[in-house]
């Protein structure tokens, strides 16, 4: 017989109450336990039959039928209903064992609450259920560092049975780091006595080292009843999946916040390929179409160069030696970038070859190391279009790529792809804007004496697309220069679209002569006109987005030295005199274009020989790193030294003012005057009389004559004499006669009246009416300008070739 000594056991010999029966259940033995608990002194029971003392007489059949299962199972345990002395029953967990002495055989009775044998039970039961079903791990280690008991779910992961396990050292099945820590963890507990719950530690088993897991550590320590600590135990769960899990949901949402921040293609793949790095993989590619990094739509059928995009390794996020970012990527053809580019189907390899990197061809080979053991590769594909493909490996840690990698993978890859597949759209849209806005831009300052000019054009370094500023150098008769700067409000085509509109505009409305203020009211009624037309045609009533736009038009004329300005809502001009005094040009701002029905005003002022006139848009002052009025101070100051090179001048505005991405496009336009010598200008009043024409082809043949252009005298004469004869019979006062001798012959005849002249067919019955179809055959340009006082006509011929042009004097 053997019977339980365990200091907790209700039926173990320190706590039951014990009896012996004999062969006929006679009671020959009983405990004082067993008289304490059911009230019996031992003289009243022994020699008595048990059945009769401690039976009720209702249960006896129950009782003797359990008693012949006894004998013939030779034991038995369950719980039993016994008779207190006073009557009453008392329930009993009770044990029987047989007991065999001289051929006697005898039974021996352990008995305790019924109750008390039930909660022992239970609390076996769990204990049993720890060690042997728990699905966590339990271990129990000594305070010297040894290995007491562990469980099932302990067995299970390490591969090693559970009872190898007693009197090993703590942390033996781990590798050298990782016991070292579980020893340490141990140690701490049983110095501070405090528990560490849900430590989440990284392990390595010493059979499987290449394997990384995740497990979930809590340790408390155990104390007897007096405190002291007996031991560790710890429970270790491995939640390898569940953090592998949680790591991928997290790398999603970072993902989701750090790729596509911006609509450039090239940003887009750093940021994918930075993501993975060192969250899920050691290195990261990301090759690209080229026709994608051009802004281009692909084929459907990925065809043509692929270049690097973006790369990322451990421990840099700069290109190395074997990341030439931007260059051409050469596949070899059985390699697994080139079969996902060409079927568009991922390819997941946890192993490949160690020599496979010495089999693929040209400078861009994908493999950025030496090492890597574990490979995907997923496409990079939007809207049913492969883009590129996206490479993974991994090379220092050791566990390879799994299944549900592949699909963290694939939808990052997706997301991007979009993502990327936005940025090229965009730089397609923007690469037309750009053409466009290319187009419509004067590729040239025209050749003019009146003043030197230098144009600079910025375009925004990023924002949805190119706006609608312009600028403009145009000739005017006699000598004279406008300088014009505009800026559409809004951005992209239609901002493009508008601007070649305005700048079209701008330049007829010049060949008219018109004033400055002038031309700003027929551009508003330009605007107005364009914004009717896009309300009638349906298209969304945002016009004031598209269709405003401020303006800035200045005529310079070298020869009074005058200029005239206006604005529509668009910057003064600065103004440089030619002792460095900058300074901003008091002009009426006006309203912007668009508005309608408000008048403009312009303003003439006079300006030294060698002075600068600075234009600009908005973009130029408008900066948000700095206010207005500063940037306005820097451009002044940037303005002060009138006599350097007008291309150093504009570089230091630029770099004065402009960041190396200005948010917004900038027109400047910095010209120099220059004033036409005394010499190669001649006036003369004439009287309103009949021999006032026979007067100026004289004087015109004299003055021809003194600067060596006698070949043109005689059509010069002819052209005098029709224009001032003209001015005598349809103008009233007298008239002036002047010529200008620049890069062509200028002619101009001016008087009081405002009706302007027309070039006819006149019949061959008519006596008159040829005499500006003459003037136009015999000159390269002719027109009419007018003024407060009246208007001027006014002709030019070329001078001929190899003539030298005369000297214009400049700062």
């Amino acid at each position: 017989m053997q019977l339980s000594e365990s200091d907790d056991d209700p039926l173990g010999l320190h706590l039951a109450a014990l009896a012996v029966l004999d062969e006929q259940g006679t009671v020959v033995g009983w405990s004082r336990r067993a008289q304490d608990l059911i009230g019996y002194p031992g003289p009243d029971v022994i020699g008595r039959s048990a059945f009769e003392v401690l039976v009720d007489p209702g249960d006896l059949p129950a009782v003797k039928d359990a008693a012949v299962r006894c004998r013939r199972a030779g034991g038995w345990f369950g719980l039993v209903t016994v008779r207190h002395r006073g009557g009453h029953g008392v329930e009993l967990g009770l044990r029987v064992s047989a007991l065999s002495r001289d051929q006697l055989r005898e039974w021996f009775l352990a008995g305790a609450p019924a109750a008390d044998v039930l909660a022992w039970q239970r609390d076996r039961a769990v204990l049993d259920g720890l060690y042997r079903r728990c699905p966590i791990g339990l271990a129990v280690h000594s305070p010297d560092m040894k290995v007491l008991r562990v469980n099932r779910a302990i067995e299970r992961f390490t591969g090693v049975p559970a009872a190898d396990f007693r009197g090993l050292p703590t942390g033996v099945m781990l590798i050298p780091d990782d016991a070292r820590k579980a020893v340490d963890r141990v140690r701490q507990v049983i110095r501070t006595g405090r528990a560490q719950v849900y430590s989440e530690q990284y392990v390595r088993l010493e059979r499987d080292p290449a394997r990384e897991r995740v497990a979930s550590v809590s340790s408390f320590p155990m104390e007897d009843a007096a405190g002291r600590i007996l031991g560790v135990a710890e429970m270790i769960e491995d939640i390898t999946e569940r953090h592998r899990a949680q790591h991928r949901l997290a790398l999603l949402a970072e993902a989701s916040t750090r790729v596509g921040t911006t609509l450039d293609v090239g940003q887009t793949a750093r940021e994918l390929a930075d993501v993975f790095v060192p969250h899920l993989a050691d290195h990261t590619t990301v090759d690209l179409l080229q026709l994608v990094t051009r802004g281009e739509e692909p084929a459907p059928a990925p065809a043509g160069a692929v270049v690097r995009a973006g790369a990322s390794s451990v421990g840099t996020h700069e290109p190395g030696p074997l990341d030439p970012r931007g260059e051409p990527v050469e596949y070899a053809p059985n390699a697994p970038q080139a079969r996902c580019l060409a079927t568009g189907r991922p390819i997941l390899e946890p192993v490949f070859p160690s020599d496979w990197q010495s089999r693929t061809p040209g400078p861009g080979r994908p493999v950025p190391e030496p090492g890597s053991h574990s490979l995907i590769v997923v496409p990079l594909a939007a809207r049913g279009l492969v883009l590129g493909v996206m490479s993974l490996w991994r090379s220092r840690r050791p566990d390879p790529f799994e299944a549900d990698d592949l699909t963290l993978a694939q939808e990052l890859a997706s997301r991007a792809a979009l993502a990327i597949d936005n940025a090229r759209r965009f730089a397609q849209q923007q690469q037309t804007a750009f053409t466009l806005q290319s187009s419509l831009l004067p590729s040239a300052v025209p050749q003019q004496s009146a003043v030197e000019a230098v144009p600079r054009y910025l375009p925004a370094g990023a924002g949805p697309g190119l706006g609608g500023d312009w600028f403009d150098v145009i000739a005017l008769s006699g000598a004279r220069v406008a300088l014009v700067v505009g800026d559409v409000v809004g951005r992209g085509l239609h901002a493009a679209a508008t601007m070649g509109r305005l700048r079209t505009a701008v330049h007829t409305l010049a060949s008219l002569d018109l004033e400055p203020d002038e031309v700003l009211s027929r551009l508003d009624d330009l605007v107005n006109l364009l914004a009717t037309e896009q309300e009638a045609a349906g298209e969304r009533p945002v016009t004031q987005q598209v269709l405003s736009a401020t303006c800035l038009y200045a005529v310079y004329d070298p020869v009074s030295r005058r200029c005239t300005a206006a604005r529509a809502g668009h910057p003064p001009p600065v103004v440089t005199t030619p002792d460095g005094q900058a300074s901003l040009l008091d002009l009426p701002a006006g309203p912007p274009l668009g508005l309608g029905g408000l008048p403009f005003e312009a303003r003439e002022f006079e300006l030294p020989e060698g002075s600068l006139v600075t234009l600009y848009t908005n973009g130029l002052i408008g900066e948000r790193t700095m206010d207005a009025d500063e940037a306005l101070a820097r451009l002044c100051a940037a303005l002060t030294r009138p006599a350097d090179p007008l291309q150093e001048t504009c570089r230091a505005v630029v770099d004065a003012l402009v960041p190396a991405r200005p948010a917004d496009d900038i027109a400047l336009i910095i010209a120099r005057t220059r004033v036409l010598p005394e010499q190669n200008v001649a006036s003369w009043q004439l009287p309103r009389e009949a021999t006032a024409a026979t007067r100026a082809r004289a004087l015109v043949t004299d003055k021809l004559t003194e600067w060596g252009l006698e070949h043109l005298a005689f059509t010069t004469e002819l052209i005098t004499s029709e224009l001032v004869t003209n001015a005598y019979r349809y103008a009233s006062g007298p008239m002036t006669l002047r010529l200008i001798r620049e890069r062509s012959l200028v002619c101009e005849v001016s008087d009081a009246s405002h009706t302007s002249p027309h070039l006819r067919h006149a019949r061959t019955t008519d006596e008159g009416g040829r005499g500006l179809f003459l003037v136009a055959q015999m000159t390269e340009r002719w027109g009419t300008r007018y003024s407060r006082e009246g208007k001027t006509v006014w002709t030019e011929q070329p001078l001929p070739e190899g003539e030298p042009v005369p000297g214009v004097r400049s700062h």
